[in-house]
């Protein structure tokens, strides 16, 4: 490597002596392709029109809405078939109960309490409910469908449809518990 160092006319001090090197042409290279980046950034946006951060989160808004109502309208249109019945004859095993309980602890007690009690969510165990009347299918249509305008997700896509029937038969079976420290009734009395 030839040493290129071309000393600079007045350019000492304390024997520190200043060159006049070029700069790498890596450094050259990445310079000129801000330039050239801004540049067209500039008349893309600044003179082409294209769309602001706004209207780009408006247009990113619009879709979300869409493909979120429309897996809502799937959701709710690929609920299958059950009855009370099949609920019922599904709570008398106890690894559904088991399985019911594993997933409310992880997925529904952070907003019901550990004990169904009720925390942010209304209390599951008492007679007093917001949604539906309290039946297997009622409890199994908001655990799959959720409560939008009152925060409850909807979980019919993140769990299976035995799994909702497992939390659903686990709820059921805590009805009447009377876990220490409950929420106040929140709904309509059902008997």
């Amino acid at each position: 490597m030839k040493n290129e160092d071309r000393e600079m006319q007045g350019h000492e001090y304390d024997g520190i002596k200043e060159f006049d090197n070029p700069l790498p042409n890596w450094w050259l290279v990445t310079f000129f392709g801000t330039i050239i980046f801004a540049f067209i950034y500039y008349i893309h946006y600044e003179v082409a029109g294209g769309p602001s951060l706004k209207q780009e989160l408006n247009a990113a808004m619009k879709s979300f809405e869409s493909q979120k109502s429309a897996v809502a309208a799937s959701t709710k249109a690929t609920a299958p078939e059950i009855t009370e019945q099949d609920l019922q004859k599904m709570s008398e095993d106890p690894k559904n109960l088991a399985l019911g309980a594993q997933i409310y602890d992880g997925k529904c007690a952070m907003c019901h309490g550990p004990q169904l009690q009720g925390l942010v969510g209304p209390n599951l165990t008492d007679k007093h409910w917001k949604n539906g009347k309290g039946t297997r299918l009622d409890i199994s249509h908001v655990v799959r469908n959720g409560v939008p305008d009152k925060g409850m997700a909807a979980w019919g896509l993140l769990l299976k449809d035995d799994e909702i029937y497992a939390v659903t038969n686990y709820i059921f079976s805590k009805k009447d518990s009377n876990p220490p420290n409950p929420k106040a009734p929140e709904g309509d009395l059902v008997q």
